[in-house]
């Protein structure tokens, strides 16, 4: 039962806003097995074990952002109320809420997830570091080589949104 959900399918449900990786209500709730409704009762009954940094309410243009993102989402387009985002501290603040032992087993696997993405991104950051380290000791006959890694390793750009309306 240690293994209850992939990693990976939880990565999948990771988004970032605020600059913060979070994961909205409805998927927490999906992976606890309990009611989105169930779950947000739950957080307000305990709103002080939740600041601003481990939990927050989206707004309409957030909230439609990730409905363009997330196909299961759909169903959020007619909800009355904004989701919530739980960083990495709102999900492990969960367990202390919801007392489940499946809600304890998934809470261990979705902090490893966001620890695993967390070391991603450092490996990513330290990988850059060496490259511009073997940069500044190399002559020139490599500097095409390192401007190719560093084309190759740049995230590619935000594509142009597209204006509708008149």
């Amino acid at each position: 039962m240690s293994n209850i959900i992939p990693v990976e399918i939880i990565q999948q449900r990771i988004f970032e806003i605020h600059g913060e990786k979070v994961m909205l209500d409805r998927h927490v709730a999906e992976l606890y097995e309990v009611e989105t409704r169930i779950l947000n009762q739950a957080v307000k009954r305990n709103i002080e074990r939740f600041p601003e940094e481990f939990m927050f309410q989206l707004g309409r243009d957030e909230r439609d952002g990730v409905i363009t993102i997330c196909d299961d989402l759909q169903p959020l387009k007619f909800a009355r109320t904004m989701p919530f985002a739980f960083t990495e501290y709102g999900v492990a603040m969960l367990s202390s809420v919801l007392k489940s032992k499946r809600a304890i087993q998934v809470n261990i696997q979705i902090i490893k997830a966001f620890v695993k993405l967390r070391k991603m991104l450092s490996s990513h950051i330290e990988l850059r570091r060496k490259l511009e380290a073997m940069e500044k000791k190399y002559d020139k006959q490599f500097e095409v080589v390192f401007t190719a890694i560093n084309q190759l390793m740049e995230p590619p750009p935000p594509k142009p949104k597209r204006k509708f309306g008149f």
